[in-house]
């Protein structure tokens, strides 16, 4: 009798312990596409320099309570692309760069943690800052040889059956056989497509499975991506409007399902890094203000919720300084727009100005949007390469990207910060996580433990 009490009261103190612990109803995943741990420290010095003063101002995520570093590496190269890197973080395998949700015989198919969520009954969101078929977002639900296959990628996105698709654009819509376009295949299996954030939220209460897009005005200019933060007008979607929409829509889901898991990328650290342009700072701090949304989420059902942030490489090997033992970060906060920008711009001012286009009038126009010569202190070798470059492109013997080029040199220059190359690194990248099961992203690990151990905190199967 005694021996059939104890035995009683410890599977009620397991059963007690297990309801304590709980489990992750509501699972975000946030990708800072790039975002290595310099690329984060950069960002939060430069809000401490805007402030007067050394050191950083903490940005919501990298104030998480634990904190990781991940290793990056493919299945077959020191350095992972996105494409390999997107697959670890979202299936836990590792494969061929430039594969996506496959393994490196890039024949055997992968499931990835979005799968997982919605084979527990969990409703499921992919989102982006870039188009909906580019490498991070296309390996949660996609499985092709090659990332550049972008129209099969598009044509696996319906098939999914996910709940919630937000981005840019897909960037070929268009069937090359001749039948219905991806928006047409979209629409056929179930998906209301919305553009802006305005249009959404006059479709959302009716629709079963949505995606959104960008207004077709921005695609126009970029299909590819959102605008920078840098370049965003009143109108522009943005990743915030992405992030709210999706837990909205995905909240509506409650009904039929059993919580969610929703995946946010900020995808133009990466591209701003590959230009090695300083305009991946504050699209750092825009992927922390969608954060944001997510942590306010958190905050009302704090017993119920996990936040991951990871990255899945390093691009352009970022280093803050460049001999001297000092720092000018807030020399960027003079940049108006990015060097995408500035190209068109640029080439705007050549047609439209004719002989007018002078030096005096683009080192003007650089003064008014880079601070050069006013706040940005410009020595003589900088302008010097500065007029050369302008007047290689007026008389036709370089682009308007040889002239951004040296803009975006001189700006990293004068804030003291160095890059390595124009591609990715095998740095480390930072995790931070907050909520049900946040302790296990605590120390270093690989990249394909973080959906893992996600899904540990969930309850969801791995498989």
């Amino acid at each position: 009798m005694k021996k059939r009490f104890f035995s009683t009261m410890s599977i009620l103190l397991i059963a007690l312990a297990c309801f304590a612990e709980g489990k992750a109803k509501y699972v975000f995943y946030f990708i800072g596409d790039g975002m290595g741990v310099n690329q984060v420290n950069a960002a939060e010095t430069y809000l401490g320099a805007l402030e007067g003063r050394i050191g950083i101002k903490e940005l919501c995520f990298p104030s998480f309570p634990y904190v990781g570093l991940i290793n990056t590496q493919s299945a077959t190269n020191g350095v992972t692309d996105s494409a390999a890197g997107g697959t670890a973080l979202a299936s836990g395998n590792k494969t061929k760069n430039g594969a996506l949700g496959v393994l490196k015989d890039l024949e055997t198919p992968v499931t990835s943690i979005a799968h997982w969520a919605k084979d527990a009954g969990a409703a499921v969101g992919v989102t982006t800052s870039v188009s909906i078929d580019h490498a991070t977002p296309a390996a949660f639900y996609s499985h092709v040889a090659k990332r550049g296959m972008t129209y099969e990628i598009g044509a696996q996105l319906p098939t999914s059956g996910f709940d919630f698709f937000g981005g840019s654009d897909f960037v070929k819509p268009q069937n090359p056989d001749g039948g219905p376009d991806l928006y047409a295949q979209a629409q056929a299996a179930g998906y209301t497509i919305a553009r802006g954030y305005k249009d959404y939220q006059k479709k959302a209460k009716k629709a079963d499975k949505m995606i959104l897009f960008q207004p077709e005005e921005a695609s126009k200019v970029e299909v590819g991506s959102i605008p920078y933060a840098l370049d965003r007008t009143k109108n522009d979607l943005t990743l915030q409007d992405i992030t709210r929409a999706a837990i909205n829509f995905l909240m509506k889901k409650q009904s039929e399902k059993d919580g969610f898991f929703l995946m946010v990328e900020g995808g133009k650290i990466d591209w701003a890094c590959h230009a090695n342009d300083p305009a991946f700072i504050s699209e750092l701090i825009d992927m922390d203000n969608a954060v944001k949304v997510a942590y306010e989420f958190y905050q009302q059902h704090p017993d119920e919720t996990l936040i991951v942030i990871s990255a899945d490489h390093e691009t352009g090997g970022l280093v803050l300084g460049r001999g001297p033992y000092e720092l000018n970060l807030k020399a960027v906060s003079y940049q108006r727009m990015s060097m995408d920008k500035l190209n068109r711009e640029l080439n705007n001012m050549k047609k439209n100005l004719g002989e007018k286009f002078t030096w005096d009038e683009t080192k003007k126009f650089l003064t008014e949007n880079f601070g050069f010569w006013n706040g940005v202190e410009v020595n003589d070798d900088q302008a010097k390469r500065l007029e050369n470059s302008f007047n290689e492109f007026k008389e036709g013997k370089g682009d308007a990207g040889r002239l951004s080029g040296t803009v975006k040199r001189v700006i990293s220059e004068c804030a003291l910060i160095g890059w390595q190359s124009g591609g990715h690194s095998n740095g480390y990248v930072p995790a931070f996580a907050i909520g049900v099961g946040a302790e296990q992203f605590h120390g270093r690990f690989d990249n394909t433990e973080i959906p893992k151990k996600m899904a540990k905190a969930a309850g969801w199967e791995v498989k």
